[in-house]
């Protein structure tokens, strides 16, 4: 064996010719080091010595405030100091890739395929890596940040992968560097924000050290190979060989490179050569390996197709949870629309579909190979919908791919009791509310979004044909997940009791819907939580904002089963934190209700494996999940009654009691807890530990993933008003009903269009709680929020039994207050009552939602409450945006004339008589313009807008009167700040856009400033 410290030795042919060259391979990890450190020193030296003040300066401020570069500036921004980062980066190249390339030769094992998983984050982390020092942000800032965040997520399966190969010196020296590494994450974020968000100057200067603290940790991490490459006594020959040398080790590689038979691991890995090729010597070209057979038969080796296999079985789970959550928000449209059963609702009936499977041989076949195959690509009808035009043959679709998704699953669940259909559950239920936290809370493959709309549905359905194609081509003798006799132990494979069957398939089906009403959407749980603003800063997490906890707690609640033992998330005592967990959720508001939230999310979580492997059974398939379906339906229906039990029988015993749907939620989970205190076998999770190491790095990339995606969406500058320095202000109000437009697709998008063009600077949105499972678990304001730049606030949550209320604003909110306006008849109204700043001057905005024409008592006193609230800050300026069912002028009882005069307010026009619902009134403001926009197909109400202009700081109102207020004006006699977009004039044949056009009156109506006015 060749030592390590040996120097490079030359082998002469008889002819004297260089046979060839032997290089310890610890030499190409010193070169690597040094390569990188100098040529981000070099840069680093260079920009400060040539463009100190240039490369410091950043957009909120420069010298002697910040006085650090950052790493992008430095090696990216000037002459000559890019050129030559560039050049000494590109020669770095080399070593970096044969030191990925020897890393993975010396920890390959047919026993795991985790180094074929870190020689591929190493491989794309270079290429990323190389992605975004080359093209800088000045270059293309999107390609700049996707190609960093690529390079980030690598990081985590490279460093973690590593560390689990390592061992001694070598580990504990990568365990520092790697702790180091994510330590200063937080830091560096934190200064991000200070920078970007809050622009404090200085800040970025300490981001700067920071940035380039990772650069360091990330080079020193690499630089250990050096000590494993020397422990191995790896080496690199050079040149070909003719035979064996008594003074080398002989190479026992065959022609592909794989180890000739009955050769030990150990000595093929201590040896690589690359051979040189030589001109005209056939005999040496044969022994030469044939790089493209050796990438095809590492590509099939066995490590990489269980990986391969693993990530199939993980999207087609991903698959399942898209579907299965698709179906009610399909059918309840027609609800929407009917405001009350239309009978679609019967569709919710073909989730019962599991009970084909007590058939024995339609059972039989969907657990063949030929028959997951089939069933799988007949379910992708629910995905494929989203091409249909008509809601009813989209409804038709969605129901029969759930009738096949669900003999199929459920067929699949009901042979693994080892534990591995509820972690892939597990991971696909993660990574649909990934999916959704990354596109505005949507789902990309529903039915209900296409192309325009935020669907990337061809996307989803060529992933799922992949997979399928896997699934089809998976070698039969290789060791599938799903069966459980090779892992699972022969005492814990147990004839089930009598009637535990019952049990298991209540425990499945409060599980199945616990999951989709609380776990499928990041923010619904910050949503139950959510309760305004005070002194400027939200009470609680932001919903686009921290929807990343919410995952990372899903993940830790997955990962939780897999260390845990299985004593423990069977206890008692951890079904009595569940349940704590969700009395604090339901309970409490704020931080500690969104607290509360989150353990409840891991407990859910933690038991997905527990009670899906208690159902699985090779007996009474059909009537357990049968069961389970029935069980998943019941608290579907009761869930929406809570909310809707003005529209359905019987919905007056469920009014306002989400806590006894929560309550029933939890009985029905207790029988798969172990409430015996006597010792009994449990069913932990007997799982090979390459699938473990898998969930172990896929859980980490998808909580990686879901940190990067609200770091990408957060805020970079605060929103700012449309008409800065005029002191003019839009406010509109819409009833949007409920992010469903009349042919049943999203209208998130739609909606922002309008509000772009009509330039509103604050905005009621009604019917906007969508955080629930007859909605999709929706959050409406997302695309406004994060594509227009606005401050949002909404309404009472779902936990509080309303339709929702949301504020956008382009001004800072000082405070706000959430109200459940008096209704002893009918349904829940709710409001918001908020302080703006608007141009530094405070707003009172209210946004409302009354009840219906049936319930005149409640329209009466909630009109009483939203007066009060208003009459309370007078004399202050207040904008009133609500829905409130009355005529313009009604006297009392009506909700008019107690608005008007117990509120102290102003009808925004009182001469408009052709209104019923929609209403915009002030005080304390000159109203310059009022305008109606017809709905399009959004909605079926209109866009009502005023524009108001604040009275100069000091200065109030001169003349109030009614006549006053009412001289009307044509546009041309106002500056142009005020005038509405002219593209929106049109009517029902031509004109307008998209649908939207100025109605009833055919134009804005435009108001003159009274004499002596101050602005």
């Amino acid at each position: 064996m060749a030592s390590p410290r040996n120097k490079p030795k030359l082998s002469d042919k008889p002819n004297g010719k260089l046979e060839r060259i032997i290089i310890d391979a610890s030499h190409v990890a010193v070169v690597h080091t040094y390569l990188a450190l100098f040529a981000f020193g070099a840069a680093l030296i260079l920009g400060c010595s040539l463009h100190y003040t240039k490369i410091v300066k950043n957009d909120v401020a420069g010298y002697p405030q910040e006085w650090f570069p950052s790493v992008s500036a430095t090696i990216g921004d000037w002459y000559p100091e890019r050129s030559i980062f560039h050049i000494l980066i590109a020669l770095t190249s080399g070593p970096r890739f044969a030191l990925v390339s020897m890393q993975y030769f010396l920890n390959r094992s047919k026993q795991t395929s985790l180094s074929g998983l870190i020689f591929t984050a190493g491989i794309v982390r270079t290429l990323s890596c190389g992605g975004w020092v080359y093209i800088t942000s000045n270059d293309d800032h999107d390609a700049h940040d996707v190609l960093m965040v690529v390079y980030i997520i690598c990081n985590v399966p490279w460093m973690l992968g590593t560390i689990m190969h390592s061992h001694g010196k070598a580990r504990a020296r990568r365990r520092i560097i790697a702790t180091a590494f994510y330590a200063s994450i937080l830091p560096l974020i934190y200064f991000f924000i200070q920078h970007k968000v809050h622009r404090v100057p200085g800040a970025y200067t300490r981001y700067s050290f920071f940035e380039w603290s990772l650069i360091l940790f990330d080079i020193l991490f690499d630089s250990v190979a050096e000590m494993d490459f020397k422990e191995s006594t790896l080496q690199i020959a050079i040149g070909s060989s003719l035979g064996r040398s008594d003074k080398m080790p002989a190479t026992l590689h065959d022609i592909n490179g794989f180890p000739e038979p009955g050769t030990k691991q150990k000595e093929v890995l201590t040896n690589v050569e690359v051979p040189l090729a030589t001109s005209n010597d056939v005999s040496k070209a044969a022994q030469r390996p044939n790089v493209w057979i050796s990438v095809l038969q590492l590509a099939l080796s066995p490590e990489w197709r269980s990986s391969t296999t693993f990530i199939s079985d993980v999207y087609l789970s991903y698959i399942f949870w898209s579907i299965f959550t698709s179906l009610i928000p399909t059918l309840f449209y027609f609800s929407v629309w009917e405001l009350g059963i239309s009978g679609q609702e019967l569709a919710l009936l073909v989730l019962l579909s599991p009970l084909l499977n007590g058939i024995p041989p339609l059972r039989a076949w969907a657990c063949t190979r030929g028959g997951r195959i089939t069933l799988h690509a007949l379910s992708l009808a629910g995905i494929t919908a989203y091409a249909l035009d008509d809601p009813l043959h989209r409804l038709g679709a969605v129901s029969f791919a759930n009738v096949v998704l669900f003999v199929g699953r459920t067929a699949e669940w009901a042979g693994g009791k080892d534990g591995y259909q509820g972690v892939i559950m597990g991971l696909g239920l993660i990574l649909s509310s990934l999916s959704k936290h990354a596109n505005h809370s949507n789902n990309p493959v529903w039915p209900m979004v296409n192309e325009e709309l935020g669907g990337y549905n061809k996307t989803g359905i060529l992933l799922a044909i992949c997979a399928l194609i896997e699934l089809y081509t998976r070698p039969p003798m290789s060791p599938t997940p799903t069966a459980q006799a090779e892992n699972t132990p022969k005492e814990i494979i147990s004839k089930p009791k009598a009637n535990s069957w019952l049990s298991a398939s209540l425990a499945l089906g409060s599980l199945l819907f616990t999951l989709h009403c609380l776990l499928s959407d990041s923010s619904t749980i910050i949503a139950w939580s959510w309760s305004g603003y005070d002194n400027g800063h939200p009470k609680g997490p932001l919903p686009h904002l921290y929807g990343s906890v919410t995952l990372i707690a899903q993940a830790a609640g997955l990962l939780t089963c897999m260390i845990l033992p299985a004593t423990a998330v069977t206890h008692p005592l951890w079904f009595l934190y569940g349940s704590t967990s969700a009395y604090v959720m339901y309970r409490h508001r704020d931080w500690l209700g969104f607290a509360g939230g989150l353990n409840t999310v891991v407990f859910f979580m933690s038991i997905i494996p527990t009670v899906m492997s208690n159902a699985a059974s090779e007996e009474k398939v059909g009537r357990t999940y049968f069961v389970a379906s029935l069980v998943v339906i019941i608290l579907y229906l009761a869930n929406v009654w809570t909310v809707a039990y003005a529209f359905v029988p019987g919905g007056a015993y469920l009014r306002e009691r989400t806590d006894l749907v929560l309550l029933a939620q939890f009985l029905a989970l207790a029988p798969a807890f172990k409430w015996s205190f006597k010792i009994t076998h449990n069913t932990p999770l007997h799982l090979p530990s390459s699938i473990k190491q898998r969930t172990y790095a896929l859980l980490s990339l998808l909580s990686l993933s879901s940190v990067l995606i609200s770091l990408y969406k957060w805020p970079i500058l605060g929103p700012t008003p449309y008409k800065v320095g005029t002191r003019i202000f839009n406010a509109g109000i819409w009833t949007v009903h409920f992010g469903i437009d009349n042919v049943g697709h999203d209208s998130q998008r739609r909606i922002r269009d309008v509000i772009r063009d009509m330039q509103l600077d604050v905005v009621g949105l009604l019917e906007t709680d969508l955080h629930r499972t007859v909605y999709g678990n929706r959050d409406l304001t997302r695309v406004i929020v994060e594509e227009l730049g606005y401050y949002v606030d909404l309404g009472p949550g779902p936990n509080m039994h309303t339709w929702g209320a949301a504020l956008l604003s382009k001004f800072p909110i000082i405070s706000s207050h959430h109200h459940l306006l008096p209704s002893p008849n009918g349904e829940l109204a709710p409001a918001i009552e908020a302080v703006l700043n608007i141009y530094g001057t405070e707003v009172t905005v209210v946004v409302s939602h009354n009840g219906q024409e049936e319930d005149p008592l409640d329209r009466e006193l909630q009109s009483r409450e939203l007066a009060r609230i208003m009459a309370e800050s007078y004399p202050k300026p207040v904008v009133f945006l609500g829905y409130v069912v009355t005529k313009p002028g009604a006297s009392r009882p009506a909700p008019y004339d107690i608005l008007v005069n117990d509120g102290r307010v102003h009808d925004i026009d009182p001469h408009d008589l052709d209104r019923w619902c929609e209403y915009v009134m002030y005080r304390g403001l000159y109203r310059t313009a009022y305008a109606r926009v017809s709905r399009g197909i959004v909605t079926d109400t209109e866009l009502q807008i005023g524009q108001f202009v604040l009275p100069k700081h000091g200065s109030g109102i001169t003349n109030e009167t009614e006549e006053a207020r009412m001289l009307r004006s044509w546009k041309e006699e106002l500056p142009e700040d005020h005038w509405f977009p002219m593209e929106y004039y049109g009517d029902d044949n031509e004109g307008g856009v998209n649908g939207h056009f100025y109605h009833v009156f055919n134009t804005p109506l435009y108001y003159k400033l009274p004499e002596g006015a101050v602005v």
